[in-house]
Order: C-alpha cells, then structure tokens, then sequence
C-alpha cells in the first residue's frame, strides 16, 4: 500500500467525520446537511449513501431525514471501553460528592493538550453545561483541567503554553504564560484548583487531581456550581469534600501517598 493516501481520499474522509459531526445535533434532512458542512447536497447525498452502506448512518424518525447508525454505538463502547475502570472506580465517590454539595460533579480525563468529560453529575439546582459528557476544553480553562496540567510534567505545561488554545472564556480567564504557570505551581503545592467565574461568569468550581498505581495523574474530579454555594461560607468544606473525593478514588486505582 503507498506510504500516504490520495489527497482525494483524505478530503472525503474529512467530509464523512464533518456529516457525521453534524448529526450529533439529531436527525436531519440532507438539505440541512449540505448547509451544516459546507458541501453540494450531491456530494452530501453520496456520502449518506456510502455511510448508510456502512452502518454508520440510517435513515430517521421522521422520512427524507437520516440520523448516527448505530454501529457508532458498538465504536463507542469501544473506546469508552479504555476509561471503564476509570468510570467504575470514580462513581461511587462521584455520587457522594454530589449527595453532600448538591452542585455539578465533573470526572475528566487528559487527551493531548485537552480535557475530556468522562463522566458528570448534574447539580440539582444549576446544571453546568459547559463541559457534557464526551465534551472537550483546553487545558487552562477551568478547575478540572488545571489540576490534570498542574501535575503533568512542566514540560507539558510548556507545550501547551506554545500550542494550546489560551481562548478568554471570561474576562478573569488567565491567558498569559507567566499567569498560567504561576496558577499550575500553586495548585502543585496546595493540591487543588479554584475556578471562580473564570469560565462562566456567576459559576465557581474546585479541582482535584486523581492518581493511578504508579503515581501519575489519570484522572480528575471537581464540584462545580453557583459561585455562592462553591466559594462562599463553607469554602474550606467544599475544598476538604473534593480531595477527599479525588483519595477515594485515587485509592481504589491502586495510588499509594
């Protein structure tokens, strides 16, 4: 086989992963995908055709519209297979974390210079939707990421210094780099992050660094909701609840302190 595939070939694979990225929005018609994607619907209309071949798409509820196949299911469980124990082992802690502080419980995990929900308890009062579950944010926004970059070596903080998206969510987002590893080298010595309103304006949240059996940090758990009830009189509560958090599950992955 050649060592790079036809320049043709990669665009229609590109094309294919931009239909199927529109139809996590739900079902559609291939009217509206053509305007989603960018492509004539004769091209939009070929790449249904050859996905639906595949089991990748089928056709939706309501006619002339398509929806995801569900072989994307059977790929999922797949990859969601690699985090499993991660997921298994976080739950139970997750769950207690949510029953005492009542607000949104984030289980993330590292991919390249991004954090990935893995898991999420909604809070019973605020829901906080910035981050779903299979949803992706750069590593310095928020209290969970921080403390996955905070204990990675500092030769990852520099790269994603020089790569990563240090996007403004707020305006009290720290986007420089003197910023940014002056809050990494505090979280490293206190043991936590503190998110307040730096990536919804109104919305707080605590950060919490989960270590695996050989010391690395694999994971991380963060209570996250109205800044009041996050960082107000029971701060120092929420601070020892989210470490206690991130023990317990740091324990059952087999972390020895």
């Amino acid at each position: 086989m050649p060592s790079e595939a036809p320049q043709g070939t990669v665009k229609v694979v590109a094309k294919a992963v931009a239909v199927l990225e529109a139809l996590t929005a739900g079902e559609q018609t291939p009217g509206a995908l053509s305007a989603a994607v960018d492509e004539p619907r004769s091209t939009v209309y070929r790449l249904l055709a050859t996905l639906e071949d595949q089991g990748l798409v089928e056709p939706g509820a309501r006619p002339g519209t398509f929806q995801l196949g569900m072989r994307l299911y059977a790929l999922g469980r797949a990859v969601a297979g690699r985090f499993a124990n991660v997921r298994a082992a976080a739950l139970p802690a997750m769950e207690e974390l949510h029953r005492a502080t009542k607000q949104t419980i984030f289980l993330t995990v590292r991919r390249g210079l991004n954090g990935v929900c893995l898991e999420r308890l909604d809070g019973q009062l605020v829901g906080v939707m910035i981050l779903p579950v299979g949803g992706t944010i750069p590593l310095h926004g928020g209290a969970n990421v921080r403390a996955l970059l905070a204990f990675e070596p500092r030769e990852l903080w520099e790269e994603f210094i020089r790569h990563g998206r240090l996007e403004k969510f707020t305006p009290r987002t720290e986007i420089t780099a003197a910023g940014l590893r002056a809050q990494l080298e505090l979280i490293r010595e206190q043991g936590y992050a503190i998110s307040d309103e730096d990536i919804i304006p109104g919305i707080a949240s605590i950060g919490a660094p989960v270590f695996d059996h050989s010391g690395a940090v694999r994971a991380s758990i963060s209570m996250s909701g109205p800044r009041p009830a996050v960082l107000g009189d029971g701060t120092r509560d929420n601070i020892d609840r989210v470490l206690a958090a991130a023990a317990e599950i740091s324990r059952v992955l087999g972390h020895r302190d």
